[in-house]
């Protein structure tokens, strides 16, 4: 059974959990290696004691059946960004997703013309569900 996570993960359990979802079930040194792949200089024991505290938080999940545990993201990456930019809009942007959307839209670079297109087919379809 997954459990709700405690908190929102920080930028290197991020880290970890998008090797998770782009790669699927790893034992940590396999976790590791791909994480030093990508430029982030984490030792070994580093990565195992944040995928400690990540299934003590149940971001991750833990096959213990075999030597090496094998770990696994506890949710998919939608729902996870769905968590943490709720946090965000309710604690930076007062809960106004309005504010939020007006703010990504006048960063630099703009958005391009595909994703205001994507944009405006899911507006419509939001306004057709109403």
């Amino acid at each position: 059974m997954t459990r709700k996570p405690s908190s929102k993960p920080t930028a290197a359990e991020l880290a970890i959990l998008t090797v998770l979802w782009q790669s699927g079930p790893k034992p940590v040194r396999d976790v590791n290696e791909q994480l030093q792949a990508h430029n982030n200089a984490t030792g070994y024991t580093t990565t195992l004691k944040l995928l400690q505290l990540m299934h003590g938080k149940g971001l991750v999940i833990r096959d213990e059946s075999e030597r090496a545990h094998i770990y696994a993201a506890a949710m998919p990456k939608s729902q996870v960004e769905h968590l943490m930019l709720g946090d965000l809009v309710s604690r930076l942007f007062g809960g106004s997703s309005q504010r939020l959307v007006l703010q990504a839209l006048g960063q630099t670079p703009p958005a391009s013309r595909v994703e205001l297109e994507e944009i405006r087919a899911m507006l419509n379809q939001m306004e057709q569900n109403l």
